[in-house]
């Protein structure tokens, strides 16, 4: 029979293993990749890792249902810790088997949880990434998202396509998404979109170097910077000509 998983104990050991990991090089300088206060325990990434499989593992041998398993994760993404919504990240993502309802339940989390570059990436690379390559028809909705107040709702509408980009997948509307956070204020939403199109140049590089140069006069050069990065010298001159 498996064995059943009490949140409040779980989630108590969890964060126990946690703050026995810290590392004090690396809470030293966790803060200096941010430029707004995060808050932390001082893990090291690996460390992390380590300690998230350990739990899932746990997840796995209760058999718990998709309903408990958002609730733990939301209990994560609600302390504000850095490590934590990794963790969650890596639950949902390990988890596997989305449905099409569950985006609602992603956007929710961004909107309401995420506050940082980093939990926004580990969060819709993988997460939000996989459930679109499944359900491509909710391109639509990071369309949507792109329009969104909230800036990590804008990022994530970019970022959520960095893998199948990579794959060469979705060049349209990665252009589409391009279009609409162009003249974007905020650099990590101009890096995002940056970054979108440089994966996306992987497997396109013809066509988004066309995108850059026919854009490059309303682009920010944080995004056009980006967007070029893997792109040959003599284009790269030539899309950073003003």
């Amino acid at each position: 029979m498996p064995k059943k998983i009490k949140p409040a104990k779980f989630l108590t050991e969890l964060r126990k293993k946690l703050k026995a990991n810290i590392d004090e090089k690396t809470k030293k300088g966790f803060q200096r990749y941010f430029k707004s206060q995060v808050t932390f325990y001082g893990v090291k990434s690996a460390g992390v890792n380590k300690i998230a499989k350990e739990y899932f593992k746990k997840i796995e041998s209760a058999n718990l249902k998709k309903k408990k398993l958002f609730a733990l994760c939301e209990e994560l993404l609600k302390s504000g810790y850095c490590e934590e919504a990794f963790i969650a990240a890596n639950f949902t993502y390990w988890y596997g088997n989305s449905e099409k309802e569950d985006f609602v339940t992603y956007e929710r989390f961004i909107d309401k949880y995420i506050d940082n570059w980093a939990e926004c990436d580990t969060f819709c690379n993988h997460t939000v990434g996989s459930f679109i390559e499944k359900y491509p028809e909710y391109i639509g909705s990071l369309k949507l998202w792109a329009k969104s107040k909230n800036l990590w709702l804008r990022r994530a509408s970019a970022v959520s396509l960095i893998l199948p980009a990579r794959k060469g997948k979705f060049l349209k509307d990665i252009f589409g998404i391009a279009d609409i956070l162009i003249a974007d204020k905020e650099d990590m939403v101009q890096k995002g979109y940056g970054w979108m199109l440089k994966e996306a140049s992987r497997r396109h590089p013809k066509e988004v170097f066309e995108y850059v140069m026919k854009n490059k006069n309303i682009m920010p050069r944080t995004a056009l910077r980006y967007a070029i990065e893997k792109m040959p010298q003599d284009l790269k001159i030539q899309a950073m000509k003003k």
